[in-house]
């Protein structure tokens, strides 16, 4: 959940040292964290938003995965490059994606934006490369930090969704056209990372349709996107995939019909896989219903968790949880400006 409370420099700072530790103390086994960029390229998609990126930053997460431990949890960080879609990067003015492609929608302005997207600059070969080497060294840096693995993020409409995306992505080298190649650097980034981090190191990715700046997007070729897209994923060398959907139980193609696979089983099925499954799964009946289904090994929570930070021990105990309210959950004074669904 993008929070943007790090220091300009993109520095973890004592509030989100307490902010995830609380998560560990309420019960959550596993934290993933707020989108981190990892180069001092293109990443960056707001201010005030964290890096793995040089020493400080690296020690300024040693203070969260410490703190996250010794409450018993686990602490997964989650690598973020923004590509078209960012408001906010201290290190260059420009943004770049796979084509000239002026982004949908709005910037948010919970995160200081305002109008619309830039336009991008097409991806050149060499940019490509940096993107790839920055996951990679940035999934190393993770490790010396004390995380215990890394979630790429490929989803949401940041850069490796907007490879992947249809509409976003014009090209006609060996990252555009069919779905094969616009899954490529996905592919790619995956197994740079694998490379980097060694075999017994934990890496995900996390995979969507919808996107912050375009909600309700679906693939064109539908089961026969998932069955490439998560088939080559499958290949790649990953530990899960994460997929989120607005509701994950609901089917991921045939809108308003109550038959279907969910993205999440389509997920399971092609790659292969364990599956992480997020979307509206506060209800606890829906967060047991669709492992008991089988469709997913682990379910994420994000509104819900931002309302209940012991939402685990709450269900343990039999208690229901709080709805998320915004108004009521992010006080006036806190330096959480927004989420994302």
């Amino acid at each position: 959940m993008t929070r943007t409370s790090a220091t300009p420099e993109g520095v973890a700072t004592d509030e989100m040292v307490n902010y995830y530790a609380k998560f560990a103390r309420g019960g959550f086994s596993l934290i993933i964290t707020e989108g981190t960029y990892p180069d001092d390229a293109y990443s960056q998609g707001y201010f005030d938003q964290p890096g793995i990126i040089n020493d400080e930053q690296i020690k300024g997460w040693k203070k969260v995965t410490d703190a996250v431990h010794q409450e018993g949890g686990k602490i997964i960080l989650q690598l973020m490059h923004a590509g078209a879609l960012s408001q906010g990067n201290r290190f260059v003015k420009d943004s770049i994606g796979p084509s000239v492609v002026e982004p949908k929608g709005e910037q948010m302005k919970v995160y200081g934006g305002n109008g619309k997207f830039p336009v991008p600059k097409e991806a050149t070969k060499e940019d490509i490369k940096v993107v790839i080497k920055g996951f990679a060294e940035a999934a190393k840096n993770a490790k010396k930090a004390g995380f215990d693995g890394v979630e790429i993020h490929g989803a949401n409409g940041y850069i490796l969704d907007q490879f992947l995306t249809d509409y976003a992505n014009k090209r006609t080298d060996e990252y555009g056209g069919t779905t094969e190649n616009r899954v490529r650097l996905l592919v790619e980034v995956s197994e740079a990372v694998r490379e980097a981090v060694g075999k017994d190191y934990p890496v995900g990715i996390r995979i969507s349709q919808g996107k912050i700046n375009d909600y309700y997007h679906k693939w064109a070729d539908k089961e026969k996107d998932a069955e490439i897209i998560f088939g080559q994923l499958g290949q790649a060398g990953l530990d899960f995939i994460h997929v989120t959907e607005f509701e994950a139980w609901q089917p991921a193609f045939s809108e308003g019909e109550e038959t279907g696979a969910t993205l999440a089983a389509l997920a399971k099925k092609y790659s292969k896989l364990p599956v992480i499954a997020n979307g509206s799964l506060h209800d606890p009946e829906k967060a047991k219903e669709i492992i008991e289904k089988g469709e997913a090994d682990v379910i994420t929570l994000g509104r819900g968790a931002l309302a209940n930070h012991d939402w685990a021990n709450k269900v343990k105990n039999g208690e229901q949880p709080d709805e998320f309210v915004p108004e009521k959950t992010l006080s006036p004074d806190a330096k959480i400006k927004g989420f994302e669904v």
